[in-house]
């Protein structure tokens, strides 16, 4: 199979489009048919319908492999490219929004004494493409949170030689609304509250299959979903009733409106771990130093 008929097919089918993905891609319309119809060929079997624009069932089997196949290509691509390079002046921090906090300030204080002509720039985004976005050389490094068991790495994808180092571990705990009953506990089971109602906010808490796995039961079932990455209106919605959530237990001590339990059961963590590739000498390199000391 063509890589680059690999990408045009995942292209079509992420936009529903032909027109679109030929306008994404650079190429004309009859090009991304051509190419679609020889990757067609060469499996031999349909894996697009045309109205509306969709993968068939062979074409969404081709997705789960390509999709990662194609992170992989832009990931060697960005390793050799580090590695053959000379040493890059810029800095690009990749973070989930739970991993900004003051150390990371402090370091890229650091960072700007050291080399005064740098920007540093930090995107803030989901722990599910950050890895990948390191891989592939968009960001330099990353800051990714999650929740894991003590000392067990974070369930990160496989995109590629990344090096992975803990920065940070710290007690998880329920955000309860103030009054709650449970408020103040030594500690609770995760699959105690398996039938409490839920917020939903995969950009800032653990999912609920993530809950589930944890737990080890069902339930954990979505009361309210939040999109979107304030934690300060995420806590907002807890004060007022509309659902649990698991966050570090420094985060909810303290928030207006919201008390807190531990979670005794299963021993669980927020952990945060710095994610990189090969890093030639310079600011991404000295920011990844700092932050591991």
């Amino acid at each position: 199979m063509d890589p680059q008929q690999l990408r045009t097919f995942a292209t079509v089918t992420r936009l529903a489009s032909f027109s679109e993905a030929a306008r994404e891609l650079g190429y004309t319309q009859s090009a991304v048919s051509q190419q679609i119809a020889a990757l067609e060929a060469d499996l031999g079997t349909a894996l697009l319908v045309r109205r509306p624009v969709g993968p068939t069932v062979a074409g969404r089997r081709l997705l789960e492999h390509a999709v990662p196949l194609l992170v992989r290509l832009e990931a060697a691509r960005a390793d050799v490219a580090r590695l053959a390079g000379s040493p890059s002046a810029r800095l690009v921090l990749g973070a989930t929004p739970l991993a900004v906090g003051v150390a990371l300030g402090r370091a890229l204080g650091e960072v700007r004494r050291a080399y005064p002509q740098v920007e540093p720039v930090v995107r803030v985004l989901a722990q599910d493409v950050l890895a990948a976005r390191v891989a592939t050389g968009e960001v330099d490094l990353a800051l990714i949170d999650g929740l894991a068991a003590p000392s067990d790495p974070l369930p990160l994808p496989e995109v590629g030689p990344l090096t992975t180092v803990a920065v940070d571990e710290r007690p998880v705990a329920v955000a309860l609304p103030a009054g709650h009953p449970l408020a103040g506990r030594a500690g609770l089971a995760l699959s105690d509250l398996s039938a409490a109602r839920w917020l939903d906010a995969p950009d800032l808490t653990p999912t609920a299959d993530r809950l589930r796995a944890a737990a080890g039961t069902d339930g954990f079932r979505p009361a309210t979903r939040y999109r979107g990455t304030d934690l300060h209106g995420l806590l907002a919605l807890v004060a007022t009733g509309h659902g649990l959530t698991l966050l570090p237990e420094p985060v909810v001590a303290g928030a207006p409106g919201v008390d807190h339990a531990p979670v005794a059961a299963p021993r669980l963590v927020h952990r945060t771990e710095l994610v990189h590739g090969s890093l030639p000498e310079g600011p991404a390199a000295l920011l990844a130093r700092l932050l591991v000391d």
